[in-house]
């Protein structure tokens, strides 16, 4: 198959509910959507943080944007009833694998019934044609062999994070079987790799904490230099949501799958060292990069996808490598930082990405 490409026709006066707008990968995903045209409904909580893309871009953007919390069933219930959405693409989620542990009971409200609640508001709606819930690639039960996980494997987690979405999985896998038994609406569910680009101001992620220590003229410290992950560009991973989302609406035969995963190829898996070294020379950055050798929460050291099925399904593949991947996120914070506005920046690197995609 051909690699399917998003396709900006497509998404030209779309009703897009997006839960998570305000968020890292959510504000790059809203706007490359409204720059195709789409009317993007936003869900979220306000964005946290002194930074953060979402507040750096709002005021260019026409988003319609409801500030409320998922686990608000009764608000929520109300937003979808009144916007009428023709497609939904639910990213909202308390994403951090540290604060999981602090926060457990906050994590599971937020993944697992936060998701329920869309679904069951979603149920009783007539105007959905498709909808998309984005999980994680730290769905399945880890082992640390290295091996890429396939989408049939068995789903698990060591971790609130991870358990909770892998929870997620199997709420939205058996919703869709009952709430939606009598509808024709394709609910389908997204595994991304670890997502990096521009723009992200996060705590406890890499590319963040090496920016931060760049401007704080400190070095950055590791917890697990030697863990393998799936590391890809933020716009890597939108195009697969945004592509499969397409292809949902336009399975007439019912015969898409209904969880993906999205990632690099195989032999792009590095390390958390081997990447921030890179980062580190790319930001000029002398000092080298310290270990944390305090107490931290256990995670997996390996982590790879097989994105083999997305390719076979949607003719989706990543594009961008790995060395292209880090240019592309460090070419974003060098020009924040000296000054560039940060919507502009990020619309040219979405048009960059199109042009070699198309």
């Amino acid at each position: 198959m051909n690699m399917c490409s998003v396709k900006s026709d497509f998404w030209k006066n779309r009703r897009i509910l997006l839960t998570g707008h305000t968020g890292f990968k959510g504000a790059w995903t809203a706007l490359w959507l409204e720059k195709m045209g789409a009317e993007v409904i936003g869900v979220s909580l306000p964005p946290e943080g002194d930074f953060s893309l979402y507040g750096s871009v709002e005021d260019h953007t026409a988003f319609r944007s409801h500030f409320i919390d998922i686990r608000n069933r009764t608000e929520l219930d109300e937003v979808v009833s009144s916007e009428n959405p023709e497609i939904v693409l639910h990213m909202a989620a308390q994403a951090l694998v540290r604060r999981s542990y602090k926060e457990p009971v906050l994590t599971y409200e937020t993944n697992v019934l936060g998701t329920v609640n869309l679904l069951d508001s979603l149920s009783r709606t007539s105007s959905v044609k498709a909808a998309l819930i984005v999980t994680s690639d730290k769905v399945y039960a880890n082992n640390n062999s290295g091996r890429p996980f396939v989408e049939t494997d068995e789903l698990g987690g060591d971790d609130p994070y991870s358990s909770s979405k892998a929870a997620c999985e199997i709420a939205t896998a058996s919703l869709s079987k009952s709430l939606f038994k009598d509808k024709t609406i394709p609910i389908a569910t997204a595994r991304a790799g670890n997502v990096i680009g521009g723009g992200d101001f996060s705590e406890d992620r890499l590319i963040p904490d090496i920016w931060r220590a760049a401007c704080d003229g400190k070095p950055v410290t590791l917890r697990y230099p030697n863990a393998t992950r799936p590391w890809q560009h933020v716009l890597e991973s939108v195009s697969g949501y945004l592509t499969y989302l397409q292809a949902l609406c336009e399975d007439a035969d019912n015969k898409l799958p209904r969880a993906l995963n999205f990632g690099p190829a195989a032999a792009e898996t590095f390390t958390v060292g081997q990447i921030a070294n890179q980062v580190q020379e790319a930001f000029d950055i002398k000092s080298d990069w310290l270990l944390n050798k305090t107490e931290q929460p256990v995670e997996k050291t390996a982590l790879a996808l097989d994105a083999g099925l997305a390719k076979n399904a949607l003719g989706w593949e990543s594009k961008w490598q790995a060395e292209k991947t880090l240019d592309m996120t460090v070419d974003w914070y060098k020009a924040f930082s000296d000054g560039r506005n940060a919507f502009e920046l990020t619309l040219s690197q979405i048009e960059d990405y199109e042009k070699e995609t198309a």
